[in-house]
């Protein structure tokens, strides 16, 4: 985790799968810049110093805990901030702890909501097709993110972020994409709107257009998840 000294963390930033809480280090700037403490934690098993197979077995439960104790040990309610996965682990994290604003940048939505699109639907049986689908690590696809995710960044910046995923937890991903094998409802918001204020962001379309894959949840489903928020 990363706090600036002697500042408290006012936002919170939770990235989302393959990542760490460097995916943040320019976003993170104009906070801090305009006053805001900033803590971008990497959630377990995503440093870069813990072994790539720490990640196997852990849940979104999991996820969802140490954010939420990290948002408990703050002197005031944060501000929780999530992309993608992260926005879905920020999402239950706030079931769970105070929160003073709920911020989700194309989040992957709760149990029960269908994804709005084929591609969605074409990635959640994709992932049953991998070896580790069940409980082990997925490794990151470095190819598929040059191609369709990094494909307008600079060669040389291009390779140090490829340098940098992580594999991530296959239980997590499977809970995430595959909610309707999860007896346990792992990723369920439960009944009735959060407490905090929300803003739900998705990409804008033209860069949609660009990735089609792998891509953010596209505006139906972020639409679908921000009315369940209330």
């Amino acid at each position: 985790m990363i706090v600036k000294k002697g500042m408290t963390a006012s936002i919170i930033m939770v990235h989302g799968a393959f990542c760490g809480g460097w995916a943040y280090e320019r976003f993170r700037a104009p906070f801090e810049a305009a006053g805001f403490a900033v803590a971008t934690p990497d959630l377990r098993g995503h440093g870069p110093d813990e072994p790539t197979g720490r990640v196997a077995g852990v849940s979104m439960s999991h996820y969802a805990d140490d954010i939420a104790a990290l948002c408990a040990a703050e002197p005031e309610p944060p501000v929780l901030l999530g992309h993608s996965m992260g926005g879905l682990v920020a999402q239950l994290a706030a079931r769970k702890v105070p929160v003073k604003a709920l911020v989700l940048l194309a989040p992957s939505p709760p149990w029960g909501i269908t994804g709005s699109s084929l591609e969605e639907a074409a990635t959640a049986f994709g992932v049953q097709m991998m070896g580790a689908f069940f409980a082990g690590a997925i490794p990151p696809d470095r190819n598929l993110m040059r191609a369709y995710t990094l494909d307008r960044v600079p060669a040389e910046e291009r390779e140090a972020v490829v340098s940098r995923l992580r594999p991530e937890s296959a239980t997590a991903v499977r809970e995430t994409l595959n909610w309707w094998l999860d007896p346990f409802m792992t990723t369920s918001m439960g009944a009735g709107p959060l407490d905090a204020p929300s803003l739900v962001g998705c990409a804008p379309a033209t860069w949609c257009i660009r990735r089609p894959r792998p891509r953010p949840p596209p505006p139906g489903s972020a639409r679908t998840s921000g009315a369940c928020r209330g």
